[in-house]
């Protein structure tokens, strides 16, 4: 499995709209985003810090995208 690198929001926010997600609305400091193709839903922290690699993962995992395009 590849190593994930250090993200923060701004820059995961950005990969998931490259790969077709929309951002369905905001709670919080929460992004919740929907993709109209494959009809999957992902929360993102929204928050200056790096995420951490265990959360990043889960999102990665629940939106079905592959981990090598995150590298």
């Amino acid at each position: 499995m590849p190593k994930l690198p250090v993200l923060n929001s701004k820059k995961l926010i950005k990969i998931f709209l490259k790969e077709g997600f929309v951002v369905d609305h905001i709670t919080g400091s929460h992004y919740v985003m929907f993709n109209p193709v494959s009809k999957k839903i992902i929360t993102i922290p929204y928050h200056t810090k790096d995420l951490p690699k265990g959360t990043i993962h889960s999102i990665i995992k629940l939106s079905g995208i592959e981990i090598k395009k995150f590298r």
